[in-house]
C-alpha cells in the first residue's frame, strides 16, 4: 500500500487503517500559533459506516488504500440504489442510497461523477465541482433593488436553497457549488 502524508488528503480519499477501509469525509489542516501542526480527519468505515475522528501530525504517513477511480455517468435510480454507467466499457454499478447520501441532489441524467471501486465494491463517489440548475423559485425584482448588494433566496430546480443576486429570476440556470449549493454565477447557455 502507497503511504503518503496526512495533509495530502482529501474529501474521498480511502485509508487503509489496520486492514479496515475507511473513506475520508472532512479534511482540516490546523496550524497552531505554537506546537505541532495537525490534520484532523473526519472519516466513515466503508464496512459498517461507523464514523470515526483522528487526528494526525502532518507529516505523519498514513496508507492509502488501492481503490479502482473511474469516471461513471448517472443512469437512473430504483430500489436497488443509483445506477452508473462506466463510458468505456458499458459496464453499470449499483451504487447503495447511503453511500450516495446528499450528493443525490445533484444527480441529473448522464452528469459525470467519479466513482471509488475497491474490489468492484463502489466505497466513494466525487460529483463535478459545479452544476448548472434553474431557478424555479424567487422572490420579484423591485424596481431600483438591482443596486443593492444584497442577495436573495431561490430554490433551485433540484430543490436545493441558495442565495443569489437580485438579478436573478425565475426560469434563470445558474451555476452552483456542488459542495455547498453556493451560487457561482448565471450560467453561459
Amino acid at each position: 500500500m502507497p503511504k503518503v502524508a496526512a495533509s495530502s488528503l482529501r474529501k474521498g480519499s480511502v485509508l487503509d487503517i489496520d486492514n479496515k477501509l475507511y473513506v475520508v469525509l472532512s479534511v482540516e489542516n490546523i496550524h497552531p500559533g505554537k506546537g505541532t501542526p495537525v490534520t484532523q480527519l473526519d472519516m466513515r468505515r466503508i464496512a459498517d459506516g461507523v464514523k470515526v475522528s483522528e487526528r494526525y501530525r502532518t507529516t505523519e504517513q498514513v496508507e492509502r488504500a488501492f481503490v479502482d477511480e473511474r469516471e461513471y455517468n448517472f443512469l437512473y435510480e430504483d430500489a436497488d440504489g443509483y445506477h452508473f454507467m462506466n463510458p468505456e466499457t458499458f459496464d453499470q454499478v449499483a451504487v447503495p442510497a447511503d453511500l450516495v447520501g446528499d450528493a443525490k441532489a445533484y444527480l441529473q441524467d448522464g452528469v459525470t461523477v467519479h466513482l471509488s471501486l475497491h474490489n468492484d465494491i463502489p466505497i466513494a463517489i466525487e460529483l463535478p465541482a459545479r452544476a448548472v440548475l434553474e431557478v424555479v423559485e424567487t422572490e420579484p425584482v423591485m424596481k431600483g433593488q438591482t443596486a443593492s448588494g444584497s442577495p436573495k433566496p431561490a430554490i433551485l430546480s433540484n430543490g436545493i436553497r441558495t442565495m443569489v443576486p437580485t438579478y436573478i429570476t425565475v426560469g434563470t440556470r445558474v451555476v452552483v457549488m456542488t459542495e455547498d449549493g453556493a451560487y457561482v454565477e448565471r450560467a453561459k447557455d
